[in-house]
Parts: C-alpha cells; structure tokens; sequence
C-alpha cells in the first residue's frame, strides 16, 4: 500500500509539473475575450458535408430575428429550403439551355424567397438531415453525384422540344435524399401549412435588405452582386464602405443580428476559431524574412508564424479601393455564410466580432468565431439584415 501511495504522489507531482510546463509555454498572444455585447441567438448547427452554409447562416438569422420579435425559439428546417432551391435553380438552368451553373451554393436570397413564396416547417416536420441515406449529418456527396448530370442532361438536351417530366424525376430525387416537404404538419398541437406557420413567426419578410459596398456601381443605388451563387439575380443596396461598416455596428448596438456572407478563405481565417485581415508585408518582416520568403513559406509555416503573433498580427486597415481590387482580380470571393451576433474585444482592446458558424461546435470557442472589424469589412461580399437596424440618415439616402 506503501509503494503504491509513494507512485500515486510522484505521479502527482509528475503531472503537475507536467500542467506548470504546459502554462509556461502558453502563448503569451493568444486573444483573451472580454464581450462587449452578445445578443440572443439559436443553437450552433451542423452542415456536415454540403454546401449549405447560405441556408444555415441565413435560418440561424431568421431564427435569432423570431427570437427578438416574439421570444419564441424555432429550430426551422435546413432540408425543406434545399428541396425548395434546388428544384428553382434547376428550372433556371434548363431556362438557360445549361449557360449557368447548378451548384450546392446559393445566397441569403434563396431562403428569404423560400420563406416568401412557399413558407417553411420547423425540423421535425421533415426527415432529419442525412437519415434517408444512413448519415446522421447532411452528406451530399452522392445525392449531388446524381443530382449535377441530371440537370446538365436536361439543360443541354439537343432536343427541340423538351417535356416537363424532367421535373418529376429531379423532384423524385430531392425527395429521396431530403424527404418530401410536408403540405401539412403538426406543431405544439396546432395543425399549419408551410405558409400558415411562416405567416405565425412573427416576423415581416418584406422588412428584410441586402447591403453591399463596390465601385463599380453607383452608391446609393442597388444592383445584383456579380457571383455565380446569386442566381436569382436579388438586388443588394450599395454604400460606401464606412457606411457599410456602421450599418453592421448599428444593427449590433440595436439588438439585430447580421447574416453576412464574404470570404473565409485568407489566411488569417483559422480553424481555431479566429479571423484577422493580415497584412502580409508587415507579417513577413516580423519572421525576418523578405517578401520572397513569406511566398515560399508552407501554408503550416505561414499557420505557425500568425499563431505565434497571435492577436498581435498586424492588420490591413480595409478601404474603398482594395475591396474594389480584391473582387475585380477574384481575390475577394463569395464562399462562406455566417451570423454576426456580437462585440469582443482582446486584452489590447482590438474589437472583433462574434460569428456563429455552421461546423458544429468546433474550434477554440464551441461554433464562434472572433472576427476582426477589419476582417469582416474586408471580406464582405454583401450581408442580410433588417432594414430597421441600418441608421436613419442611410435609410434616407436609400430611400427606406
């Protein structure tokens, strides 16, 4: 007993010492959150593997707006939006003989139009995510396999003239792989339609703007965002970027949440659960390294390098005219959709905001992610919100 008490207390002190030389060697930079403001939100979802985030981030919105409206909490249904979208991206495509692209993509708009013209259910209305075909996640590797040829043989059929039973058929897999959308359900003992429960919400969808920020266009005017996955062409409001930037503030301050939609794939979005809008000129010279260097450096490396700088990685200050130059040279592009719901700031009192993302609960922080102002204005293709959140002075200039 003696022996074993003895081995029990150097392994005490063993794995003390162990803790003590972890602490030591924490990184001094890593961000240390104190929250500003965070409104209420929903619970952190999964898209697993589809490209869904539009749908996700866009519901998580809407969710989050019922949420203020009414204190109600709707887990609202991710497949019957996909059922809906994919069948009217399909008929455009065919529309357009196949010069457009099908893809598991889309925008805000989709699910705006969704909720608009066909309503919604909530969750347990539909077959839950995945569980048609064996998953317990959405997994849209074979139904997409399926789904693209299908589309494409239609769209560039050489026919003259094409029937419409080509519907039939797509709908029949969009049904197999998401579940057939309910023409009536259940909910808390009360019978709905699609249209009779998004009607019950508590919500206005017609109080609901896009907001983006280029030169190409007029500020002050709208016009539809030049992406592949803004198929149905929605019209978003052009600001200039400082206005852009204080419509996302002001939504926070006023309790309404933000479903933006930009770019994630930087180098300074981690999987950690951190973006920074890194300024690669002053990142390399830190290294003690030349430009040339920073270049050839391994993406691990460069991880590595901006891990270690941590929340002291120099930023770029985003302007007008580097937005305009990062989406004219693709730089800038439209791959991730997410919602603002919240201020942070780090222990040097830099702000970032908080972002709840659709991978579940990974990361440092359990599906958020601390997003600098500089990154979220610099990577932002163009975001959802309600239009009582812009400031008033704008919403003249709009004319809303």
């Amino acid at each position: 007993m003696k022996k074993i008490l003895t081995f029990a207390f150097a392994l005490l002190i063993a794995s003390g010492a162990m803790a003590q030389d972890k602490a030591e060697k924490k990184n001094p930079n890593a961000p240390v959150f104190t929250t500003i403001k965070e409104l209420p939100i929903t619970s952190v979802k999964d898209q697993n593997r589809s490209g869904t985030c539009w749908n996700f981030s866009t519901l998580s919105f809407f969710e989050a707006e019922i949420l203020k409206a009414t204190g109600k909490t709707y887990d609202l249904c991710e497949s019957f939006v996909e059922n809906k979208t994919y069948m009217e991206r399909a008929i455009q495509v065919v529309r357009f003989h196949g010069d457009c692209q099908f893809a598991q993509g889309g925008s805000a708009e989709d699910v705006l139009s969704t909720l608009k013209n066909h309503g919604i259910c909530p969750e347990e209305a539909m077959p839950l995510p995945g569980t048609l075909y064996g998953d317990s996640l959405n997994n849209f590797n074979e139904f997409f396999s399926l789904l693209e040829p299908y589309v494409a043989a239609v769209a560039k059929n050489s026919a003259k003239k094409i029937s419409g039973q080509w519907k039939v058929g797509l709908q029949g897999i969009l049904d197999a792989y998401l579940g057939k959308c309910p023409e009536e359900f259940m909910y808390e003992g009360k019978k709905y339609t699609p249209k009779s429960f998004a009607a019950s919400l508590g919500i206005d969808f017609n109080d609901y703007v896009s907001i983006t920020s280029y030169t190409h266009h007029p500020f002050y005017s709208t016009f539809a965002v030049e992406v592949q996955d803004n198929w149905r062409f929605p019209q978003s409001y052009n600001l200039p970027i400082d206005e852009m930037a204080r419509v996302i503030e002001n939504a926070i301050d006023n309790g309404y949440t933000v479903a933006w939609g930009g770019d994630v794939s930087e180098d300074g979005f981690t999987r950690a659960g951190l973006a920074y809008a890194i300024d690669t000129k002053k990142t390399e010279s830190l290294a003690g390294s030349d430009m040339a260097r920073w270049l050839k450096m391994t993406p691990a490396k460069k991880k590595s390098l901006i891990d270690s700088l941590g929340c002291k990685v120099p930023e770029v200050v985003p302007t007008q005219e580097l937005r305009q130059e990062r989406f004219d040279n693709w730089e800038l592009t439209d791959d991730h959709g997410m919602l603002i719901y919240g201020v942070a700031k780090d222990q040097n009192g830099k702000e970032y905001y908080m972002v709840k993302n659709s991978w579940g609960e990974t990361g440092d922080y359990k599906g958020t992610w601390y997003m600098t102002k500089n990154f979220i204005i610099g990577n932002t293709m163009d975001f959802l919100v309600n239009k009582n959140a812009i400031p008033k002075d704008i919403r003249k200039k709009l004319g809303i």
